[in-house]
């Protein structure tokens, strides 16, 4: 298993008490959390499964590369005639 394919680490002592998170390789539940505080929205792991139901790619193991998972809501945004007004 190559680096960005392993799954996130727990604490390290560097992080002083913070989990540290591979975004190459998030679980769901990491990968909800870390999208609803960067994102504004909130983001669940409900939403992150119908993404993946709907084609949305995952590594092997189940966890979500957050560029490839970007780069696959561009392009289904795209597909649908563009992007999601507020």
């Amino acid at each position: 298993m190559t680096p960005e394919h392993a799954p996130s680490s727990g604490p390290s002592p560097a992080a002083q008490g913070m989990s540290r998170l591979n975004p190459g390789a998030l679980s769901v539940a990491d990968a909800a959390r870390v999208l609803s505080r960067l994102g504004g929205k909130p983001v669940t792991e409900d939403m992150l499964r119908a993404d993946i139901d709907a084609g949305a790619p995952t590594n092997a193991n189940g966890t979500i590369n957050l560029v490839h998972y970007a780069a696959w809501l561009v392009k289904e945004m795209a597909a649908s005639g563009g992007g999601g007004g507020d």
